[in-house]
């Protein structure tokens, strides 16, 4: 193998990254390391890149970035039992430490000491990558190799709507980003009658209505809680998955559920949110639910059989396909929000 790779790496604290060749890593006793077949950006990435300030508090370049993989099994450490060599993988991007109380209670995606790949140690938007054996997940050979390496991303969406238990439901989902997008798909496949998605972007709009939404609402220019009442009457939705992070999105979002309805909290605000507990939620008898990344690994299960089943296509919400070295026209094209789901080649 030869000792050089070519990766994304940013390198000063500052925005932007640069396509360079550094040497490709060692890997320890219970890693792995693979070749990189497909890497997809990921709103983390994008917040590295913008240096934003988030990225100034969790990442320390030089920094090779990116999480969301899928590769071929080229080495692996002498105490790895999991995989072999030629196995076709994705990867967990949580990183447990095994022994607080959290991992202890089979809760280690929510581990007190949690690293993530690509954030707390180098990811994967690189020719090889090293991932951990307590992350590896392997692939079912009938899911098409693109959509092994969204895997992840799905998880996400997968854990917001289980929650809400959404057969027959009417649904709200604010936010139409990648895993908005996403969370469309797997609602619909989870048998929600109605969708409403509310997200200021066009692009989005319209992509949101090409993966399983009913109706689609501007908030920056509608509002959103007549939508609401016109599509579902005064009751509200049964369900809102907030994607967004957007205060008053998060707001409305509550506001929207009939009484006794759940709201699972997915996207991440950058600032303080201010809510009626009394009359949004203590009264209204509403189930808050903070969702963070996946379960390790049920999540992934479920993921993997709608996928292979061809249950679940998420084809359409792969909008644009790069050569990793152009990884900057993806960058672009999520600061535009022009974009679903980008697929970066080495």
């Amino acid at each position: 193998m030869k000792n050089k790779m070519e990766a994304v790496v940013k390198e000063k604290p500052e925005y932007g990254a640069v396509f360079k060749k550094v040497d490709i890593p060692e890997i320890g006793p219970e890693q792995i390391l693979i070749k990189v077949e497909s890497t997809s950006i990921c709103g983390t990435d994008h917040h590295i890149y913008v240096w934003n300030n988030w990225a100034q508090n969790n990442i320390k370049p030089p920094h090779i970035m990116g999480h969301e993989v899928a590769g071929k099994v080229v080495k692996i450490g002498n105490r790895v039992k999991k995989v072999q060599e030629g196995d076709f993988v994705s990867s967990e991007t949580h990183i447990p430490c095994g022994h607080c109380y959290q991992c202890q209670t089979s809760q280690p995606h929510i581990c007190k000491n949690l690293k993530i790949l690509g954030v707390h140690q180098n990811g994967v938007f690189a020719e090889y990558a090293v991932i951990e054996e307590v992350d590896v997940w392997k692939n079912d050979p009938n899911i098409p190799k693109d959509l092994t390496s969204i895997q992840e991303p799905l998880g996400n969406a997968i854990e917001t709507i289980l929650p809400g238990n959404v057969g027959g439901k009417d649904v709200l989902i604010t936010g139409a980003g990648p895993i908005g997008l996403i969370s469309i798909a797997v609602a619909r496949v989870f048998g929600a009658a109605n969708i409403l998605v509310s997200e200021p972007n066009k692009y989005r709009r319209d992509l949101a209505l090409k993966v399983g939404a009913d109706h689609v609402v501007d908030p920056a220019n509608e509002d959103l809680m007549r939508a609401v009442d016109d599509i579902f009457g005064s009751k509200g939705v049964d369900f809102t998955a907030e994607m967004s992070g957007n205060p008053k999105a998060i707001r409305d979002g509550i506001k929207a559920v009939t009484a006794g309805g759940i709201v699972s909290l997915l996207g991440l605000p950058d600032q303080e949110v201010s809510l009626d507990l009394t009359n949004d939620i203590i009264f209204k008898n509403i189930k808050l639910i903070g969702v963070t990344g996946r379960k390790m690994f049920s999540t992934w299960h479920i993921a993997s059989n709608l996928l292979k089943s061809k249950r679940l296509d998420l084809s359409p919400i792969i909008t644009h396909k790069f050569p990793l070295k152009d990884f900057e026209k993806g960058m672009k094209l999520m600061t535009e929000n022009n974009c679903g789901k980008i697929i970066l080649k080495p």
